[in-house]
């Protein structure tokens, strides 16, 4: 514990040098939106100027693919043609949606810049969506233009999408080299839309997330500034030079982990952004590790876990130096089982909370946070303030579990086209009701769960993530989902779905004791289904509860 306050104090210390008068990253308060908002003093003010400023990074990679790579000054000249193309020939200009529907590809990130230059928003789809979500989501958002992959071309097509279609493998390099040197620009404001990305779904139909070209670039600052802080922390200077890192991308860029918090930042720190091609697949990650010495990886939970089905030893993680596990909740089961096996956890694990609509990380678990408590998702990030509040909007004192609320300059605009759906999520004050409930002991938020996923049990509250939690510490559970299901008498009783890699080597009482053993009686599952099936999870790695079943 002494540690982690010596931690604590040492990085306020580091941060106030960096975030004070004069400093790279000094703090002021603005009017954001009607509400009073802390912010970066000096910043751009919009991601064309993130863009211009990435000319001066020249021949270095920025990103990097199984069969090409584009460097900084490339991506810069091709960005700038598209553009021309999009304006010229398609009339697209400021305001106008253009679509993006492909799997991960360098095309993507060129497509999604092209767009900025235009003051246009570009959407990114889920690949995931089938021709009937595709079609919603072309509905919803009107693109002039979508650009698509081949595959997703041909979905398009089944969609009945009346529109032009231009697709990544054929289109895109014609009018790139049609279009060069071309560099077509539209200024915009800190609060106009500059992207739209559409909730996982979970539950529902997705809602269109808005976030603002104010938002887009404190998320590359805050990413900016938590590099300063960690040279500080080294007993270095930081001057924003490039440090030769290289980040391998496994997740969607349709979703913020990917593109706000790994894409985006790159064109402000100068590193390069690695993508592997196809499904995931344990034993092609680890070797894309060693060969292209992979130094950062910010990973799904479930991609973690399924690295150690492998044989970690036979490859060379040497390059690894930092590891953190975002999109979907972690217990410190998994936690304590990758320090076991992958170096780099042992030293730099982190993990953090936030959703779609915060744009990047509300707090971020360090690995003093994880020592002082397993369980916690860390604290706010620099220029977030949160506080749990209960039904009727108080604030609930430490200790207490609530609402997790969120306000920093990095919350979304809105949701797309639905004001209704915007007010039910933002207050007057610019505060985001999350949805989940935890509560905050230390400075550190803990994580109970989503309010959907709230169990009522016979009057008491069962939130599926602390039984998930104590289930994942049986060594031979690979996942689990806990779930309500009507019950008679109590309302709901708990019911488990447990993943394991023989359904015969573990029996439901075994199951049954290990929970009791940790949990309060009411909280133990009643109900089992035992299987070698994964389970459904959307493409952040979420379970898809809504189409979890016991089978019967």
């Amino acid at each position: 514990m002494t540690n982690a306050v010596d931690f604590q104090a040492l990085a306020a210390q580091i941060a106030g040098k960096l975030t004070g008068p004069g400093g790279p990253f000094e703090m002021t308060v603005e009017s954001v939106l009607g509400a009073t908002i802390p912010v970066f003093r000096n910043r751009h003010r919009s991601l064309l100027g993130v863009l211009e400023a990435s000319k001066d990074l020249g021949d270095r990679d920025y990103l990097v693919g199984p069969d090409s790579r584009l460097t900084f000054a490339e991506h810069y000249e091709a960005a700038g043609a598209l553009a021309a193309a999009l304006t010229r020939r398609y009339g697209i200009g400021k305001g106008d949606r253009v679509g993006i529907l492909a799997a991960n590809t360098l095309e993507w990130v060129l497509s999604f810049w092209a767009v900025q230059r235009l003051g246009a928003i570009p959407v990114g789809y889920n690949a995931w969506w089938a021709p009937q979500e595709i079609a919603y989501g072309l509905e919803h958002t009107q693109p002039g233009v979508v650009i698509a992959d081949a595959r997703r071309a041909a979905l398009l097509a089944a969609a009945g999408a009346a529109r032009p279609v231009l697709t990544m493998e054929g289109d895109l390099p014609e009018l790139v080299k049609e279009f060069a040197g071309e560099y077509p620009s539209t200024e915009v404001g800190e609060e106009d839309p500059a992207c739209i990305l559409y909730t996982s779904g979970t539950t529902g139909r997705p809602k269109g997330v808005v976030h603002s070209q104010r938002n887009m670039v404190a998320i590359s600052d805050y990413h900016r500034f938590t590099d300063a802080l960690a040279a500080g922390l080294r007993g270095q200077q930081w001057d924003g030079s490039p440090t030769n890192r290289r980040y391998l991308n496994t997740s969607p860029l349709f979703h913020i982990a990917s593109l706000h918090n790994l894409v985006i930042p790159r064109l402000t720190t100068g590193d390069a952004v690695i993508f592997h091609s196809g499904g995931f697949d344990a034993e092609k990650i680890l070797g894309l590790i060693e060969s292209e010495r992979i130094t950062n990886w910010a990973a799904v939970p479930t991609m973690a876990s399924r690295l150690l089905d492998e044989d970690v030893s036979r490859f060379d993680l040497s390059s690894l130096a930092a590891l953190s596990l975002n999109t979907a909740p972690s217990s410190p089961a998994l936690h304590n089982r990758l320090r076991e096996r992958v170096p780099v956890a042992q030293v730099a694990l982190t993990t953090s909370y936030g959703c779609t609509e915060s744009g990047t990380a509300a707090t971020v678990a360090t690995p003093p946070d994880l020592a002082a408590n397993p369980e916690t998702v860390g604290r706010p990030i620099i220029g977030v303030s949160v506080q749990i509040r209960d039904a009727d909007g108080n604030v609930v004192p430490d200790g207490t579990e609530g609402e997790i609320c969120v306000r920093s300059p990095y919350v979304m605009l809105g949701y797309y086209n639905d004001p209704a759906a915007t007010a039910a999520a933002i207050d007057a004050e610019r505060w985001l009701r999350t949805g989940d409930f935890g509560m905050l002991v230390d400075g550190r938020l803990q994580m109970a769960g989503r309010r959907s996923d709230l169990i009522l049990r016979g009057g008491e509250n069962v939130y599926p993530a602390e039984i998930e939690n104590a289930l994942d510490e049986h060594p031979l559970v690979r996942e689990s989902a806990v779930l309500g299901v009507p019950h008679e008498d109590l309302g709901q009783e708990v019911a488990a779905i447990i993943v394991v890699a023989d359904p015969a080597s573990v029996t439901e009482d075994e199951l049954r004791d290990h929970v009791a053993q940790r949990l309060a009686y009411f909280k133990v599952p009643a109900r089992w289904l035992i299987t070698a099936d994964a389970l459904p999870r959307n493409a952040t790695g979420k379970v898809l509860r809504r189409e979890l079943s016991l089978g019967e």
